[in-house]
């Protein structure tokens, strides 16, 4: 059984669809990021950043911070959305959401949605980078089915739920047909439905 800290946000998002995608039996263990229970000394015990999401895996006794690592460790545990034959593929496009997608999108976030007015020079900034990427992955999926090729992966599963916040970006999801396709594709799917809602039973991925 895994054990899952976590909190309603996309990295917490990422691992709760990776788990029903996997069939794995997990509970969650919300950690309230607005009482900054993420600095408690026994959550940094296992997590030194202080980040969500954290799993704790009761079989093989692992515990595993950050959120692409845990997505690669469930991955190999599992022998599932990490296929040998295009691994390097995954792996650069799974890093690009970890260092690059997930990053932007979130400084995007907390400068447009959380804080307006407060910086023109940030929301600028941040506007222009989070239009930039949705205009690279519209790019990068005019050619792919998905973000590695042609089968669904962990790098995938990775991105979703930062576009899943597309209405926060106020950049039009919908102009971007390639990546609207890709993401209407990956939100049809049951488990991507089950481990969005993780801790809200009546949350959906919203429409483009």
């Amino acid at each position: 059984m895994i054990e899952l800290f976590s909190a309603n946000t996309p990295n917490g998002k990422k691992i709760s669809i990776m788990l029903e995608e996997i069939g794995y039996e997990y509970e969650v263990k919300k950690i309230d990021l607005d009482k900054d229970e993420q600095f408690n000394s026994e959550f940094k015990k296992i997590s030194p950043f202080s980040k969500i999401p954290v799993i704790i895996d009761h079989k093989t006794n692992q515990t595993v911070f950050e959120s692409g690592a845990i997505l690669i460790y469930l991955a190999e545990q599992s022998g599932k959305f990490y296929q040998e034959k295009n691994r390097l593929e995954i792996n650069q496009w799974l890093m690009a959401q970890m260092g690059y997608v997930g990053p932007m999108l979130g400084q995007h976030h907390q400068f447009h949605h959380y804080n307006p007015g407060k910086s023109k020079f940030g929301e600028d900034r941040y506007f222009k980078i989070a239009k930039r990427i949705y205009t690279e992955l519209d790019e990068r999926l005019c050619n792919y089915k998905f973000l590695s090729g042609d089968d669904y992966t962990i790098a995938d599963i990775g991105t979703f739920p930062w576009i899943a916040r597309h209405e926060w970006h106020d950049i039009g999801l919908k102009n971007f047909k390639n990546l609207t396709r890709w993401y209407e594709n990956i939100s049809e799917r049951d488990a991507v439905k089950k481990g969005f809602a993780f801790m809200n039973k009546n949350e959906l991925p919203p429409k483009p």
